[in-house]
């Protein structure tokens, strides 16, 4: 079963600095149909003007993922970590018992286009942390490439959560499979372009929430960005 989350009907607002559409119910935004998907509880696309930011803030029992499209995104926690993330990293922050954190877009000229993504931890309480890893667009064009995880498989960065996230670059025509395991459902994010899932198009800024389906069929109309998250 494949239910397609239309980018359109999305939450979310134009704040200036900030322009952004939640996936999810979050902040002001309430939809009791789409409050998470299993551990998946936010995908956040968010376009920040040069010079913007979120002031540092507060976060706990959250596994927090940073995915950036475009440009660059500067970050700062109470854990001492200063970091530069840049399109196609992988960045994890464990909020644990608590943390907190600034990001920044240090462009003057330049907006930031990114994924804020929340998955909920195995258990509350966790020790705070802070990863950081590169994935090599070739490691992406044409396959998925695994770069979160629950036991850090294959280089990616690691998630206290029974749950993984794979990342594909796509051109126009290009088709790939993923098999999903009986007892598992995942959740398929349009980042860029255009692609059929199943038959199914779905356009930038679509999701789709998927059950009891063997095998992923995913294929480029043109140039495309996916994110694919396998979970319990």
């Amino acid at each position: 079963m494949i239910t397609i989350r239309p980018s359109n009907e999305r939450g979310g607002g134009d704040y200036g600095w900030l322009k952004t559409r939640h996936t999810f119910s979050f902040n002001d935004y309430y939809d009791p149909k789409w409050m998470s998907f299993r551990s998946l509880r936010v995908i956040n696309e968010d376009r920040v003007a040069p010079n913007g930011g979120f002031p540092t803030h507060p976060h706990r029992d959250m596994e927090i993922i940073t995915y950036v499209l475009s440009g660059k995104l500067e970050h700062k926690d109470s854990l001492g970590t200063g970091s530069v993330i840049l399109p196609g990293d992988g960045q994890r922050m464990t909020a644990g018992r608590g943390i907190r954190h600034s990001e920044a877009n240090p462009s003057t000229t330049e907006s930031v286009h990114l994924l804020q993504i929340w998955i909920l931890p195995d258990k509350q309480g966790h020790e705070p942390g802070y990863e950081q890893k590169s994935f090599p667009e070739v490691e992406k064009r044409g396959k998925f490439r695994l770069i979160a995880s629950s036991d850090g498989a294959e280089g990616s960065v690691k998630i206290n959560q029974d749950a993984k996230l794979f990342v594909t670059l796509l051109a126009p025509g290009d088709e790939i499979t993923q098999s999903l395991d009986a007892k598992r459902h995942a959740w398929l994010q349009v980042a860029k372009g255009e692609v059929e899932l199943n038959g199914q198009k779905l356009h930038q800024g679509d999701g789709a929430a998927i059950s009891e389906e063997k095998q992923l069929t995913i294929k480029a109309t043109e140039d495309a960005e996916v994110l694919l998250f396998d979970l319990a």
